[in-house]
């Protein structure tokens, strides 16, 4: 017979499908035409069970985002953290940035969730510092790679952070009009940043 969930374990269970659920919709239908009646009866759950996990929706969209992003780092890390010359690595980079900067759905909804968040001090509060993890991480992922390529690189990693960031976002902001529009000088950016020589090396 299987064990009974823990108040925690079941807790968390519900999380997780309220998340997953919310991430389905959102992305599919948009932030502003996904209301939380539609996620808890999606999720199998009632309107309180969304409350009684998060505090409205901007707290579940911060959820989704969150989860979107971890997803992203973790193959963002995989493909230039690996054991491989920097070649292999940069064409792994540009080959993430190809499939992943400018997704339609995922970058829509970032620019959504921050066009409804702006009046929100609370929830910019939250994008904010979120958005700071994310920086702090690239920075880390930069400093590994350039310590295991033997590079120096051409600027502060806090900085080649920010400017990455901001050079994707632009990018994929530019890809949800334009699919055709290129990624490729981000990696010449990342090349440059590293110390290893211009475009294409």
């Amino acid at each position: 017979m299987a064990a009974r969930l823990s108040r925690a374990e079941s807790q968390e269970r519900t999380r997780e499908r309220l998340v997953a659920t919310a991430r389905e919709l959102f992305l599919r239908d948009g932030y502003g035409a996904t209301s939380l009646s539609q996620v808890a009866e999606a999720a199998g759950y009632s309107k309180g069970a969304v409350y009684s996990n998060f505090r409205g929706k901007g707290h579940l969209c911060l959820a989704v985002l969150d989860d979107i992003r971890a997803e992203q780092l973790t193959l963002l890390a995989d493909a230039v953290l690996r054991d491989a010359g920097i070649d292999d690595r940069l064409a792994a980079f540009a080959a993430w940035g190809e499939a992943h900067i400018g997704d339609e759905a995922w970058t829509t909804l970032e620019v959504e969730f921050l066009t409804a968040a702006r009046h929100d001090e609370e929830l910019r509060r939250e994008i904010t510092a979120r958005v700071g993890v994310i920086r702090e991480a690239l920075a880390q992922l930069l400093d590994s790679l350039a310590r295991e390529l033997g590079t120096s690189p051409a600027m502060p990693a806090e900085a080649a952070a920010l400017a990455l960031l901001s050079l994707g976002i632009g990018i994929g902001i530019q890809r949800i009009a334009d699919p055709a529009v290129p990624t490729a000088v981000l990696t010449d950016t990342l090349r440059l940043v590293l110390g290893s020589g211009g475009p294409g090396g």
